[in-house]
């Protein structure tokens, strides 16, 4: 009779340093020693965070956590302090929540697989999370994701959906958000829907001031009568704020082609050519611009 198989459901960290054999090649000592350094820093960061080193590999290894959340905050906050650090050896990180397989110390399966694959697509210096760990930390978490659609990892079957987290959105925060009742439940995401893609954090505050500044502009517009001339400021108001909130109030069906800061200038630039409307489009040679760019930036930003 074989023996039974024990398993658990856990998130999965997986890291890896990007171009670590070139970077061996051309400073080998170096290098050794910015790995251990790195490894350090994971070593405390997942201990702190309640997790545990289940995998090791050369210059990568599979970290599990009993808490979605605290594995998110722990690769955020690797990749954060990593980033201050002198150096050239950069790490890619992919989290996963799944079932795996127990064996002894290691983690094997499905689950460890897919947490390896997102690392792969990672940037370096970037964090990529699965579908799983996105709606158990979207509302938990003050920070920003960028929807990438559904992605096909190497040697999976099947098209998972991918996020990124928004490592440089201003105001980024680790704090918990306390709520006493439980999100809303997401409608379940059909095979290939991308429409039905769950949305980002609800609006930050920025959002909101800008609203009340905007509310205010009209007032004493109203109230000083003459010409109407509050739209002209509303409109620098709502794209500065649009600029730095693009990830969380850009559709992710839309972010996936064109990167939300585009979508954002593309608006602007259509506003001021309604405003000062003199009969011809100018702003279709600027906005075409804009487009062509951001789409060239996605397609280079793809995973090979």
């Amino acid at each position: 009779m074989s023996e039974k198989l024990t398993r658990k459901l856990t998130t999965i960290l997986a890291a890896d340093a990007a171009g670590f054999s070139q970077a061996m090649g051309a400073d080998e000592v170096g290098t050794f020693a910015e790995l251990n350094a790195a490894k350090d820093i994971f070593g405390k960061l997942i201990t702190h965070h309640g997790g545990r080193i289940a995998n090791t590999a050369g210059d990568g290894f599979i970290a599990d956590f009993p808490s979605t959340v605290e594995a998110t905050q722990c690769a955020i906050e690797a990749q954060r302090e990593l980033g201050t650090r002198d150096g050239s050896l950069k790490f890619r990180i992919g989290v996963h929540l799944g079932d795996v397989i127990v064996d002894g110390d290691d983690l094997i399966g499905e689950g460890v697989n897919l947490a390896a694959r997102l690392q792969s697509m990672a940037e370096p210096g970037g964090v990529l999370i699965s579908q799983q760990v996105y709606d158990q930390v979207h509302s938990k978490l003050t920070i920003g994701f960028e929807y990438l659609g559904e992605k096909r990892p190497r040697n999976l079957a099947e098209d998972v959906a991918v996020y990124r987290i928004a490592m440089s959105k201003p105001g980024f925060s680790f704090h918990s958000k306390t709520k006493s009742a439980v999100p809303p439940r997401e409608p379940a995401r059909q095979e290939g829907d991308v429409s039905s893609a769950p949305s980002s954090l609800p609006l930050p505050q920025s959002v909101l001031f800008a609203a009340l500044v905007a509310g205010a502009l009209v007032l004493i517009n109203l109230v000083t009568g003459g010409s109407i001339w509050a739209h002209w400021p509303i409109l620098g108001v709502a794209t500065i704020t649009g600029l730095r909130c693009a990830p969380q109030i850009i559709p992710p069906q839309i972010s996936a082609i064109i990167p939300p800061q585009t979508v954002v200038l593309v608006a602007a630039l259509a506003l001021i050519n309604i405003f000062s409307w003199g009969g011809y489009p100018w702003a279709l040679w600027p906005i075409g611009a804009l487009v062509i760019v951001g789409l060239g930036r996605k397609i280079l930003s793809q995973p090979e």
